[in-house]
């Protein structure tokens, strides 16, 4: 009778869901609806917040709080709650002075009034802070109804690109010119000048809701940055000469900060597409289709050399092989099977390789099942930082297939220290990651950046680290070591086989280095938009396209060791464990030196606090690649290996 009424109660539920799937959001991106104020309802508000994000420029690595500049705050008001992947990507958002009236248009509106006095060492530092950002090209990110105010102008090819930021100001040089092309609302400026943009003019764009009741939602925020002196200060009036703030001036200089807001209806615009204009403008989804093609060329091409050896050379020679009846056929062996005694030998330090493989694994599920959710709109650029935490709290929950892939492959390999091999997958791989984003903390905190991870937060970490994580990886390594150890198709010969002189194609590192640019080809350009995206502050949001490219990735590393293990296994060197993981994971350093190459022809980065970040959380990125990849070659090659040598007939 339970069992009746609990399947009952599961049906109701179910057909509850089904029947308001349509209204199913997910947590923090549910439309929210706007009135005026005569018709302000329960579902219905009239207020419009407007929210402020860290600055940050393509020219510096260092993002900074709102509240780092002297602009006009609102500390009455709680801040809203950040997180965790927004606190590792440095995003601060804070309640701003800005608020607005639901189809109320306002009309040069002062905010607030700073003066800078030379004579004050406290504002003077603020105000050479101030231009020092102006001069790095630091930019605003503001937020209304989670979504950004973007400042939209044309670009080359009659395009018009959406900035989800607009500068703090321009600064033109001593040769009269603009730096970073930025633009004045005047065509009469001086050198060696300081201009700020202390007037914006937003319009917002809103949609009436039909058939929803009254209401309307917002979908698109734009505005224009502008500079005015204003001609008196406590009556501002918008008009004038920009404001202007020499470099080398002394005296008080007081800068009005104001905004003008106006609200226009769009039709055609609905609150589910209201993404759709920023992301448009963001890097071209042809370029993508190319790389795409690119990388599918490359994977059947090495398919069909893979094919060609598993149909044709390689069943020849198992064909051959199986034949040999006689004592005097058996003699002339030559090829791959002579090396059937030596080919599940344990690998020299095969601790090391066990941890690793149990590091990659983590690695490679939490890849492929946070690019599953991303393709899904789950971590979207509108969930802000949902991206980093799914990937955080996958990677902890992933400890118990790393501690069993690590012990299952340690034990094949005949090792017996089996605390120290749970250990090392629990603490080596995340405990060097850890110590390179720990120093990396250490100077975001010297330069009082924002990306600066809090003491409390890095506790957080640690405590998922030891207190989920680790248990995890010691559950995973228990059942891993309880289970017997690994049946190989055939049996290893006591005496090692002596291994004749090599050419210089089958040598180790030719065929490492090889293998891995072919993975690397694959990647490249997809690469090239997730350094913008991380670098140069631009929105990545083709998770479509990422994960078809991960799992091209993943078919071209397996393919490309394949093909050099078979080639080395001919030439009858059997070393094949530590080979295989290397010959995928050298994809990593074709990363290292593309990120250079990035670097130095593509980004504008100042300053050695900046370029010392960049290579260190590039070094981060290059470990975990490599693990990543090298996992994949290892399990591929690994599983050609047993196939091949369990179809053969050995005495």
């Amino acid at each position: 009778m339970a069992i009746q009424s609990s399947t009952v109660i599961f049906t109701l539920l179910l057909l509850f869901v089904i029947r308001h799937g349509a209204a199913f959001y997910l947590p923090g991106l549910a439309p929210v609806s706007f009135c005026e104020e005569g018709k302000k309802t329960a579902e219905c508000k009239s207020e419009i917040e407007l929210f402020v994000n860290r600055l940050d420029s393509v020219e510096s690595v260092l993002p900074y709080e709102y509240a780092a500049f002297d602009f006009c705050q609102n500390t009455g008001e709680k801040r809203p709650s950040e997180n965790l992947g927004q606190v590792l990507f440095g995003e601060r958002i804070e309640p701003s002075p800005y608020k607005f009236e639901f189809k109320k248009d306002v009309k040069c509106q002062l905010v607030c009034k700073k003066t800078y006095s030379t004579s004050n060492q406290e504002t003077k530092s603020k105000l050479d802070f101030l231009k020092k950002s102006m001069l790095l090209n630091y930019q605003h990110h503001w937020i209304v109804d989670n979504m950004p105010v973007t400042w939209c102008y044309d670009v080359e090819d009659g395009q018009r690109f959406c900035n989800p930021g607009f500068p703090i100001g321009c600064y033109i040089t001593e040769n009269g010119h603009p730096k970073d092309a930025c633009v004045i609302n005047s065509e009469f400026h001086e050198k060696d000048t300081y201009y700020i943009f202390n007037h914006v003019d937003i319009t917002i764009f809103y949609h009436v809701v039909e058939n929803e009741g009254q209401g309307a939602r917002l979908v698109a925020a734009k505005l224009e940055p502008k500079s005015f002196k204003q001609t008196h200060a406590d009556q501002p009036d918008c008009s004038g000469p920009p404001m202007e703030i020499k470099n080398q001036f002394n005296g008080d200089v007081t800068v009005p900060y104001t905004y003008s807001v106006t609200f226009h209806e769009e039709k055609d615009i609905r609150w589910a597409s209201r993404w759709d204009y920023i992301l448009e403008s963001m890097p071209h989804t042809h370029i993508q289709w190319f790389s795409i093609m690119n990388s599918l060329v490359i994977v059947l091409f090495l398919s069909g050399m893979v094919a060609m050896i598993m149909l044709r050379t390689l069943h020849k020679d198992i064909a051959r092989y199986n034949q040999m009846d006689s004592t005097e056929d058996a003699q002339e062996e030559f090829g791959w099977k002579l090396v059937h005694g030596d080919i599940f030998r344990a690998p020299r330090k095969g601790m090391l390789l066990s941890v690793f493989l149990g590091s990659g694994t983590q690695i490679l599920i939490m890849t492929f099942v946070t690019l599953f959710f991303a393709c899904l709109g789950f971590l979207s650029p509108a969930n802000r930082g949902a991206l980093m935490t799914c990937a955080v709290v996958l990677w902890v929950l992933l400890g118990t297939p790393a501690g069993y892939v690590a012990s299952r492959f340690y034990k094949a390999f005949g090792g017996e220290k089996w605390k120290t091999n749970v250990l090392l997958t629990a603490l080596l791989c995340p405990g060097i990651v850890f110590a390179d984003f720990f120093l990396m903390n250490l100077i975001l905190w010297g330069e009082g950046s924002s990306a600066a991870i809090p003491f409390g937060t890095l506790v957080a970490i640690l405590a998922l680290w030891f207190c989920i994580s680790v248990p995890l990886t010691f559950i995973g390594a228990y059942f891993g070591f309880k289970k017997q150890a690994m049946e190989h198709p055939v049996r290893t010969n006591q005496i090692p086989r002596q291994i004749p002189e090599q050419s210089f194609y089958t040598k180790p590192l030719p065929g490492i280095i090889m293998g891995g640019i072919l993975p690397f080809g694959c990647i490249f350009i997809q690469l090239f938009f997730i350094l913008n995206s991380i670098w140069s502050h631009q929105m990545y949001y083709m998770f479509g396209f990422l994960f078809l490219v991960f799992i091209i990735l993943v078919i071209t590393c397996s393919e490309a060791t394949i093909l050099l293990c078979y080639f080395h296994l001919c030439a009858e060197d059997y070393h094949w464990q530590w080979r295989s993981f290397l010959t995928s994971g050298f994809t990593a350093v074709y990363f290292l030196v593309y990120a250079v190459h990035y670097f130095f022809s593509k980004l504008q980065i100042t300053g050695t606090a900046s370029t010392i970040l960049y290579f260190g959380y590039t070094m981060i990125m290059v470990l975990i690649f490599f693990l990543f990849t090298g996992t994949i070659g290892f399990f591929a090659c690994f599983w050609f290996v047993s196939k091949i040598y369990s179809v053969v007939k050995v005495d």
